[in-house]
């Protein structure tokens, strides 16, 4: 049997593979796994995305399995409790940014109907075909997640910079980001429009 070809960053960790070949760059319209990834990505500042994979099932429980409506109502208290629950990283500005960046997400929900609508509003509703031929070819931003990246922190939102917000838009499919090698890559190019 032929082995599967696919992008060379999940190595051969099994999560990893199961992520990249599941999930990574399936284009996404619920708003849940949109604040999810958000709150992963925003988690993974200045480490690994495998790190942050790990924990992901404590992140599940710690954050009311991604509710942006209830992360929203945490509290001080909350967030001392969090601080020493060793299944998420620790780190209390991540902590406080993520019950900000729930309060931001609601009101974008609010403004726009659904943050899915506000964030395929930067590709006008079409995913980015990265044609990527190697890992060498991806590069840490885009003029659009500059521009995605720009509009958020002028909501309030933290930990979202422009490097941040690219590799959410590649995690939720806002561009396919597979390289053209990977089985991924054809499969994952969405002919809808958001």
């Amino acid at each position: 049997m032929k082995e599967k070809i696919r992008c060379d960053w999940p190595g051969n960790d099994s999560l990893m593979i199961k992520y990249h070949d599941t999930e990574w760059g399936i284009p996404t319209k619920s708003d849940r796994k949109i604040f999810e990834f958000l709150v992963l990505e925003s988690a993974q500042a200045g480490l690994s995305w495998r790190t942050v994979l790990y924990k992901r099932k404590g992140y599940k429980k710690a954050f009311a399995n991604f509710d942006p409506k209830r992360v929203s109502k945490f509290t001080k208290k909350d967030v001392n409790k969090l601080l020493k629950n060793s299944e998420i990283i620790r780190n209390k500005l991540k902590i406080e940014s993520t019950i900000n960046n729930a309060k931001r997400f609601l009101e974008v929900q609010k403004e726009f109907g659904s943050f899915n609508k506000y964030m395929w509003g930067f590709v006008k509703g079409k995913q980015i075909d990265g044609k990527r031929e190697t890992l060498k070819d991806l590069p840490a931003t885009t003029k659009e997640a500059e521009e995605f990246s720009k509009d958020l922190k002028k909501r309030g939102f933290k930990f979202l910079g422009p490097t941040i917000v690219y590799a959410h838009m590649q995690a939720v499919g806002i561009v396919n980001d597979h390289t053209t090698n990977c089985f991924c890559y054809e499969f994952k190019m969405s002919p809808r429009t958001f």
